[in-house]
């Protein structure tokens, strides 16, 4: 399974400054707790991502800390108050020590 690629979304239009908008994130990552087995009935190494961070203008606006119970390929919502344009700058870390970075930009009207 190809790691990586993440998608970042914010509202595709210009929005009023002090607006709250929803960013939306994907990432490819097959999320493996360590717990299941391979054809050859051999432990598949635990490999999920840890912590998800979002820094907007400078400040971190969510950290999320997950385990090995989140599904593949995960999908996650969040909210930003909108004061200036600039952008959501998101960074996945694995427990691998693998890092993926995913940008949207907020543009205010």
């Amino acid at each position: 399974m190809a790691i990586g690629s993440p998608k970042v979304r914010g509202p595709r239009k210009p929005v009023s400054a002090g607006s709250v908008v929803q960013i939306k994130t994907l990432i490819k990552h097959p999320m493996e707790s360590g717990l299941r087995k391979d054809s050859s009935g051999n432990p598949i190494p635990e490999h999920y991502i840890k912590t998800v961070k979002a820094v907007y203008d400078g400040n971190t606006v969510m950290t999320a800390d997950w385990t090995a119970g989140v599904s593949a390929n995960p999908f996650y919502a969040f909210y930003v108050k909108a004061t200036k344009t600039g952008d959501v700058v998101v960074t996945w870390e694995d427990s691998k020590g693998q890092s993926f970075t995913g940008k949207a930009t907020l543009k205010i009207a």
